[in-house]
């Protein structure tokens, strides 16, 4: 199960955050504060998975932005690779050519986006037309 996915730059600013477990909010800064500081300091030759805690961190950097997600230690992570990618994917076919602004001004259309991908930390969709499709369908 997916625990938590962060977006955030080189700088550590947060862009996106989906919790899908309950924890109290000053942990959740803690968390995400550690994550990039692990993601940020690491060697791009090594692997895109962290053990962190009592759980693995799947990340992938695209640009200047960090797709950080936290799964169960069970979880598969090269699923969650090709879910991050899925989502970068879709962004970008949705948006134009997505950037940093994109998220930040169009965060409640991010949000669509990753809902129609992972509703509780589950994947629900993994075809690129069929999102897009309920996307477009959901702004008539």
């Amino acid at each position: 199960m997916i625990r938590f996915l962060v977006i955030h730059n080189k700088q550590g600013k947060i862009r996106l955050s989906r919790w899908y477990t309950t924890i109290p909010y000053e942990e959740k800064c803690q968390l995400e504060r550690d994550v990039h500081r692990l993601e940020i300091n690491r060697d791009p030759k090594y692997t895109n998975f962290l053990e962190f805690k009592n759980f693995k961190v799947v990340y992938r950097r695209y640009a200047g932005l960090f797709f950080s997600v936290g799964v169960d230690y069970d979880g598969n992570v090269l699923s969650v690779l090709e879910i991050i990618h899925l989502f970068v994917e879709v962004m970008d076919q949705y948006f134009g050519s997505v950037c940093e602004l994109d998220l930040v001004f169009n965060f409640h259309k991010v949000y669509g986006i990753l809902d129609e991908i992972l509703i509780g930390g589950e994947i629900t969709e993994t075809s690129k037309p069929l999102i897009l499709q309920s996307l477009r369908a959901g702004e008539k």
